[in-house]
Order: structure tokens, then C-alpha cells, then sequence
């Protein structure tokens, strides 16, 4: 975890100017309060901030002799074997820290090098010969990058208030980048919440060429997708043992790989079987076990903590419980808009940053996550409704199942079928994914105002979705499924929402074994059948799990890491909410009606507790909340009385989770040559 930002002059002159990435880098400190360096050549300024110390495999500058730059935030999953490849090839490095790979490794392959790196990273590469910028970002976008032109410069930074800081880039909002958030819960796309600026795609690398006198050109490429083999071509055979054994002897690789390093490092636990599996393994591969962290809700309904307790002492750790009630979510919740950038409905999210706070006073700087595994192994109960569905499909070429949907649609809301027929075509065909985010996408219908409505047209957010349709079709209907989920669900919500922008925002790395790359090529070679077996989830996972937990938690059903979503604006809610719910607040941001949300707040209970209508309105509602309180954050500051990134145009820091910013500060400035 750390950060990089940068300015580059398109024109070929040289006119970047250091003091405006140092702006940048200091709005960033945060990802990395232990130290910052900087890169001044001509037409370029590039920045950097680290966390732990300079022999951390997490950031540093690389150069080489030819006058390749590199600036990232990586973690490289074979850096000591690359390092003897290039060496091999009469390159001289001086260590193998990511960054001086990165460089080495653009001079000897150019582009081709994304065939041979793996791990988590986000760089930015400056080769003075050819007068190009290289920004990339890893398969799955674990580490975030984005950026934004702006007349004759390009700026490029880890979040989005780099970018603002430079003073170079308002603060104007795309409002269907706001759209995304009330279809998927979360910002999947290039399109982020704020005009102009984009986020870099996982997978992917953009290149700018600059040339004096000249137009710039960017060049941006996917170099790698997420594949499953054709319908039928699936691994299928074999007992749950050897599965399970191969499964396992993957994710202890995957565990390895991120024990690796000089930060002192904890896991999280839950009551599930995912952080909890990992670990278990985790103390397993280090031979001592890993020091855990969870969390206990005062509601009983929501509280796992004796079942994590249990799983985690099975891996011999006592875990630290951080207990957590109502108003301790509510007041952390305006720093979790802050640190994710985004409109972010769930509230469980705030709990996820009180968690990643209580880490970090602990003395430790990293943590192991059990992320993806929901999403490789078809962990999500949609999957399970859309089995039951598609079982009324047994006559080839009839499908009740779409006609079951249909008349849902028909009776839950005035979409027509042919715009449902028209997402179904952008995604490839239906799946389970599309199940659960038309009902996220319900709440539209209810609380979008008129000038929203008109602003956003006949756009639909799918559009946005760069999906490989041509070898979607040809896989299994649930490898399609989590196909969108690792393309929508895991960059969107779970990596930006829960993840990354939370740890950071509390001074503190996460790590996903499960997002281990030869972990997610076995996961998605295996039949769907070792993923949902009959109606249960995670099957090969769960025959790894019965290895390491006790039997009852390692089968037992999933159970979210959630909250209610009224805790937002349900009775009782702060001061701070009823300000955002005004109707001077809504008619001034103007993105929903405001009679409508003044009668659901209202009336929502009368709802049928456990109907799609009443969670669809209660996702809708948390979601006005969210957008109200990120407009309030960056845009416009007057709507209540909470601290402000944007009062009056001001670039204004909320207050900062507690981090270690009296940490002694190392400097770093590299030469072009």
C-alpha cells in the first residue's frame, strides 16, 4: 500500500511543474505516511509515498541506464526470479525492489512485459528516449490508479484527491458515473463520479506518447482477461479430496507470496470460511500463528464474533474483537465516503474502516483478506436463486425462467422488457449477476428526479463495461456469472468500496491470497459443479475449509459481513442525515425527487419485510444518503454540517485516521539519465 502521482506536459516542452505533485503527494499521505520521493525531468514530475521502510517490497523509484523512471505501488509476486531473468539478459540491478524490475523490464520487452509480471501493482513508467508515459494497472485492480487531461497535461495519481489537489481538476460531477452506484453499488468502469477524470481499468495500460510540436497519442490496452474454458471443456472429474488438495496447495502458494516483506503483518477472521481458511493457512506456511482481527456487532442478528473467535482460534490465534454499535458506523461513515471517493450505500463499509483503524493502532501495517472467494466460487445467494430458476428450463430452446423475470419486471416496475433484452445483449446473455443488480437498479424508479432522468437519457451503465462478449458466449451460464462479478463486483464494490480505499485511508495494506493468479486460473478451469454443487456454494473451497475449521463453520451457510441498510436514515439517525435529507439539500443537488424521498423514509416498513420491493427501496434510500454525503464531501460543502473537501471551492482535509505521521521521512530524487 502506498501511492504515486505525476504530471506530464503533452505539448513535448517542459513545462511540469514539481510544486504541483508535491501537492499532489502530500494529499496522499495517508497511503503512505513513512516516507515520499520525487522525479523531476524535463516535461515530467512524478511522486511517491511508501509505507514501512525503504527495503519494503511495497514502493520505490527504479531507473535504469538508458533513463527509464518508474514509480510504483507494486507487490510482484516472482520479483527475485525476474530479477535473475533480465540479469541473464546483461541487465545490472541493484536490488529486486518491483520498481527497478518494472524499468529494467521495459527496456528489454517494451509492452510484452505484462506477459511475465503477477501480483498486486499500480506504476508509472517514463522512458525519455521515446518521450512516453507508461501507467498500468494489475489484473484484477487491487491497487488503484487514475487520471485525467487537462489542456496540455496529463495527471495521473493513486485517488482521486491527488487530482484534485493539483488545483488543476474541478470537482464536476458526472452524474451518470453517480448512475453506476444505483445499478452495481459501485464504480466497475473507467467512469468514476467526477467529469474528466478515469479510472484505469484492471488489466490494463495506457500509453502516451509525447512529441513536440505534435498532438499527443494515447494508446490504451487490455493485456489481460479473466478466461474460462468452453461449455464442456471444464475440468470436471476427480474426488472432493484431490480437488480440495489441489485448491489448498494453491492457496498456500498464494499465502506465501503475501507474507513476504518487512511490514508486520495480521489477518482478518470472520465466521465464514474464507479470511478464516486463509488464516489458518497462513499460520501454517509461517509456522506460528498469524495475530487476527474481528468484529463483533451489538445486534445480535449481525454478530459472528463466537463463530470467528472458534475459526480462528483453530488456527491458533485469539483474535482482537472491535466491538461495534450503531452510532460508532454512523460517525465513522462520512470518513468512509471521503476515503473511497464514491457514493458507498452499504454501512457496513464503516465498520470495515473502524477495523483496518484498530490494525493499524496495533502496530501492524498489512493484513490478509479473504476477498474473491464469493466471487470464484459462486458464493452469493443470486447464484443459488438462478439455479432454482433455470431448472424450468428443460426443453431446449424454451426458457420459462425469462419469462418468470419478465413478469417480475412487469409487476415491479415500468421498465420494459426491451431495455432488460438490451442489458442482457451488453453482458452476453442473462446470468445471476443481472438477477440481483435489476433489483439495485429498482430504486432508480423511485427516487430519480426529473432533471436526473433527462441528464442520463436512454444511457444504460452497462454500456460502460468493457466485457469480452465473443468468449463470454461460449462458456458455461455460471462461469458468465462470475465472470461479471470478478469484471463488476470485485473492482467496483468489493476492492474500492471495502478494500483498498479503507485500509489506506487508515495507513494499512490488504492482501488477497484469493486473487493469487494461479489460484484464480485453477478456480476458473474447474467445472461449475465443484463451485455450486447442487444448491451448495463453494463446495471445493468448503472441502478445504473442513481441513483447518470446525466442521459446523466450514458448512455451514454463507452469512454476509453486513449491516441493515437503514442504519443510514432509519429512526435515529444523526443530525448530519436529516441535513442531507432536507428538502433544501435535495432540490440543491437536484438528483432526486424529493417528495419520494420523504415518503419512503416514511413508509418503508410497510413493505413486506423480506419482498424485493422493500430491500430495493432500502438499497434506494441508503444510496441518497451516500450521494447526498459525497456531494457535501467534494463538491459542494453547504449541504450539512460536517467537514468539507470542498467548501467553497476549498481544498479542505477532513480530520485523518490516526496514522504514523511523526515516522522519519526519507527522500529520494532520481536523475533522468
Amino acid at each position: 500500500m502506498a501511492a504515486i502521482s505525476g504530471l506530464v506536459d503533452l505539448t513535448g516542452d517542459q513545462n511540469a511543474v514539481p510544486a504541483v505533485v508535491r501537492a499532489m503527494n502530500q494529499a496522499l499521505a495517508h497511503r503512505g505516511p513513512d516516507g515520499e520521493g520525487y522525479h523531476v525531468g524535463p516535461g515530467i514530475a512524478l511522486g511517491y509515498r511508501h509505507l514501512g521502510p525503504l527495503s519494503e517490497h511495497s514502493i520505490r523509484v527504479g531507473s535504469t541506464p538508458r533513463g527509464t523512471v518508474a514509480y510504483c505501488q507494486a507487490r510482484l509476486s516472482d520479483a527475485d526470479s525476474l530479477r535473475q531473468q533480465l540479469e541473464a539478459h546483461g541487465h545490472h540491478l541493484r536490488s529486486s525492489q518491483p520498481a527497478e524490475i518494472l524499468a529494467h523490464l521495459w527496456d528489454e520487452y517494451g509492452p510484452a512485459m505484462f506477459d511475465k509480471i503477477r501480483g498486486a501493482f499500480a506504476f508509472a513508467l517514463w522512458d525519455p528516449r521515446r518521450r512516453c508515459l507508461l501507467l498500468a494497472r494489475d489484473r484484477f485492480g487491487i491497487a488503484p490508479l487514475y487520471w485525467t487531461r487537462q489542456g496540455d497535461h496529463l495527471l495521473f495519481a493513486s485517488e482521486i484527491k491527488g487530482l484534485l489537489a493539483s488545483g488543476l481538476v474541478e470537482a464536476a460531477v458526472d452524474r451518470a458515473g453517480l448512475d453506476h452506484v444505483f445499478t452495481f453499488l459501485g464504480m466497475p468502469a473507467a467512469r468514476t463520479c467526477f467529469q474528466g477524470v478515469q479510472a484505469l481499468l484492471p488489466g490494463h495500460y495506457l500509453l502516451v506518447h509525447v512529441s513536440s510540436g505534435a498532438e499527443p497519442r494515447f494508446e490504451e490496452r487490455q493485456y489481460w482477461d479473466l478466461d474460462f474454458p468452453d461449455h464442456g471443456q471444464e475440468e470436471r472429474g476427480g474426488s472432493l479430496e484431490r480437488r480440495a488438495t489441489e485448491l489448498e496447495d494453491a492457496l498456500k502458494l498464494g499465502v506465501a507470496r503475501r507474507l513476504q516483506g518487512d511490514l508486520p503483518i495480521a489477518s482478518y477472521v470472520s465466521g465464514g470460511i474464507d479470511c478464516s481458511t486463509i488464516l489458518a493457512l497462513a499460520g501454517n506456511v509461517q509456522q506460528k500463528p498469524v495475530p487476527s482481527f474481528t468484529v463483533r456487532f451489538e445486534d445480535p442478528k449481525y454478530d459472528e464474533s463466537e463463530r470467528a473467535g472458534r475459526a480462528a482460534r483453530a488456527g491458533g490465534s485469539e483474535p482482537v474483537v472491535l466491538t461495534c454499535n450503531r452510532d460508532q458506523m454512523l460517525q465513522t461513515y462520512p470518513r468512509l465516503i471521503e476515503a473511497v471517493e464514491s457514493p458507498v450505500p452499504e454501512p457496513s463499509g464503516a465498520t470495515l474502516l473502524m477495523l483496518a483503524e484498530r490494525v493499524r493502532a496495533a502496530g501492524y501495517r498489512a493484513a490478509l483478506v479473504g476477498d474473491g472467494a464469493d466471487d470464484l466460487f459462486a458464493g452469493y445467494p443470486w447464484f443459488k436463486a438462478d439455479r432454482l430458476l433455470s431448472t424450468f428450463d428443460v426443453i431446449p430452446g424454451i426458457k420459462p425462467s425469462q419469462l418468470i423475470r419478465r413478469l417480475y419486471v412487469r409487476m415491479t416496475s415500468q421498465v420494459p422488457w426491451s431495455k432488460v433484452q438490451r442489458i442482457q445483449k451488453l453482458v452476453g446473455g442473462h446470468h445471476a449477476w443481472l438477477d440481483f443488480y435489476g433489483l439495485v437498479g429498482l430504486s432508480k424508479l423511485r427516487f430519480y428526479s426529473p432533471q436526473m432522468r433527462e441528464s442520463l437519457n436512454d444511457r444504460v451503465p452497462y454500456d460502460d463495461l468493457k466485457l469480452n462478449l465473443d468468449r463470454v458466449k461460449r462458456w458455461h451460464p455460471l462461469n458468465q456469472g462470475l465472470y461479471m462479478g470478478m469484471k463488476v463486483h470485485v473492482p467496483g464494490l468489493l476492492l474500492q468500496g471495502k478494500g483498498d480505499r479503507l485500509a489506506a485511508h487508515a495507513g494499512i495494506e490488504l492482501r488477497h491470497p484469493f486473487l493469487d493468479e494461479e489460484v484464480v486460473a485453477l478456480a476458473s478451469r474447474l467445472h461449475p459443479s465443484w463451485k455450486l454443487h447442487r444448491l451448495r456454494d463453494k463446495y471445493v473451497l468448503r472441502g478445504v475449509a473442513q481441513r483447518w475449521l470446525p466442521k459446523d463453520i466450514a458448512w455451514r451457510p454463507k452469512s454476509d459481513f453486513t449491516a441493515p441498510w437503514d442504519t443510514l436514515f432509519g429512526e435515529g439517525a444523526p443530525a448530519f442525515v436529516e441535513e442531507l435529507l432536507s428538502e433544501e439539500s435535495l432540490r440543491r443537488t437536484g438528483y432526486f425527487d424529493v417528495a419520494a424521498v420523504h415518503h419512503w423514509r416514511k413508509n418503508y416498513q410497510q413493505l413486506g419485510a423480506r419482498s424485493g420491493g422493500r430491500l430495493a427501496t432500502e438499497i434506494g434510500l441508503a444510496g441518497v444518503v451516500a450521494t447526498q454525503l459525497w456531494h457535501h464531501t467534494y463538491v459542494d460543502g453547504s449541504l450539512a454540517s460536517l467537514p468539507s473537501r470542498a467548501s467553497h471551492g476549498v481544498l479542505t482535509p477532513l480530520p485523518e485516521a490516526p496514522v504514523n505521521l511523526d515516522a522519519r521521512r526519507h527522500r529520494e530524487v532520481a536523475a533522468a539519465g
